[in-house]
């Protein structure tokens, strides 16, 4: 079967609604992050059905979203920066790091396909255009050098809508990354707009501890004990 291109309706850069002390210092990686700078994004979507309110707007929707994103960031601060390597000569060594002064926001797209939910699940594999749901796929962590740490795009299908997110490996494992997908979703639901700094139930952990005898910060993904509740943006 041949399927239709999706189109880029739109694309936004999604900063963080305050910044706190803390997000102005940078985010050191530790050992076991930097082995996963070959790895690819993480990539997980999530797929609705419109709901059968006659009221529902997409425009209001999309802004609900990056609305309540920008708000997320502000505890998840370091998914709206990029990563920089320094180069240290005594002794020899690269140091990579999560640059606050590089911090132009998470990427938010709006894009849409003339497909509808069951030509997605339908087939017994993925059908391949699932794949462009995820602007970030095939990228790997060390691209975060320039691309963003967190990408969000959002497909609006005939008669659904599939919220794709990618985060890089070096800063979010499975875990934290349903940490933050459950924390966006909470300050949806919340309905708290404009100039309103929203509390989450469980905020990210981010500075981690110093093991005796090593001069490396470790600052291991955000949370890592958290069950997935499932998250919920359309009612």
């Amino acid at each position: 079967m041949k399927y239709p291109d999706v189109e880029i309706v739109s694309d936004f850069l999604i900063k963080p609604k305050f910044v706190s002390e803390e997000a102005k210092k940078p985010t050191y990686l530790s050992p076991w992050d930097l082995a996963m700078i070959s790895t690819h994004y993480i990539q997980k979507g999530l797929l609705y059905a419109l709901p059968k309110n006659q009221d529902f707007s997409i425009t209001a929707f999309l802004d609900d979203l990056k609305d309540s994103l920008s708000a997320t960031l502000t505890h998840f601060h370091p998914l709206a920066a990029r990563l920089s390597t320094v180069k240290q000569q005594n002794p020899p060594s690269f140091s990579v790091f999560i640059d606050p002064n590089n911090s132009p926001g998470a990427r938010f797209i709006h894009s849409s396909v003339s497909l509808t939910i069951a030509d997605i699940l339908t087939p017994t594999d993925v059908p391949l255009v699932v794949q462009s749901f995820f602007d970030h796929h095939k990228a790997i962590s060390h691209d975060g050098h320039k691309l963003s740490l967190l990408w969000v795009q959002v497909t609006e299908l005939v008669d659904g809508i599939f919220i794709g997110c990618s985060v890089n490996h070096m800063v979010a494992d499975g875990s934290s990354f349903w940490h933050f997908f459950n924390s966006w979703s909470e300050v949806f639901r919340s309905n708290k707009k404009g100039h309103v700094m929203v509390p989450i139930s469980r905020p990210p952990v981010i500075e981690r501890w110093i093991p005796a005898g090593s001069d490396t910060i470790l600052t291991l993904p955000f949370t890592h004990e958290d069950e997935f509740i499932e998250d919920e943006f359309i009612e």
